[in-house]
């Protein structure tokens, strides 16, 4: 499975070469990109801000770095997602979902977020990992990954994820609670 991430913060995401991921890509299972937005900018400082079109406080990324970002990773048959405290909210089925798909592009908001007109045309669906506010999307991109990936066949062994809480859609009780009188 492939992931190019667009992201402000490609250091960011050393973490996530590690561990089982991080094998995972050593045995060419997983291919992980970071692709870094701020390298798309004609403006001569890097600048990838703007103002809120219409006012209000805040930065968007501006949309003609995001396209130009994008485009260069574009795929069509990539699935595009932006991490986004609006979106839906990462559940184990959309993780199944997910890993069935052979390239993911996750697009990283960051300050307000990503002008509209790029999400209109580019992305295929938002996700949230939660009901919370982080200070961008690379968190919640390590998140998708790292849940997504162990569905990637060869990742974990054969047979692991039968067993977890979640892989079947219902909550297993791991133990069993006897009362004793006394």
């Amino acid at each position: 499975m492939k992931f190019d991430v667009l992201t402000l913060f490609p250091e960011m995401f050393e973490p996530i070469k590690q561990s089982v991921i991080g094998r995972a890509v050593g045995k060419d299972l997983l291919e992980i990109n970071l692709i870094n937005i701020r390298d798309f900018s004609k403006d001569k400082h890097k600048k990838v801000d703007d103002t809120v079109y219409g006012g209000g406080a805040g930065m968007l990324i501006r949309p003609d770095v995001v396209y130009d970002c994008f485009n260069s990773v574009k795929d069509e048959n990539a699935k595009v997602i932006y991490l986004s405290p609006q979106g839906k909210k990462l559940c184990q089925s959309k993780v199944e979902e997910l890993a069935k798909e052979k390239h993911l592009i996750l697009l990283c908001g960051h300050y307000e977020g990503i002008d509209q007109r790029v999400i209109d045309k580019i992305v295929d669906e938002e996700i949230s990992i939660g009901d919370y506010v982080l200070t961008g999307g690379e968190i919640p991109a390590m998140v998708l990954i790292d849940s997504v990936s162990r569905y990637v066949d060869g990742v974990l062994a054969q047979g692991s994820t039968h067993e977890e809480s979640f892989s079947s859609r219902t909550f297993r009780v791991s133990s069993i609670y006897k009362t004793r009188r006394i």
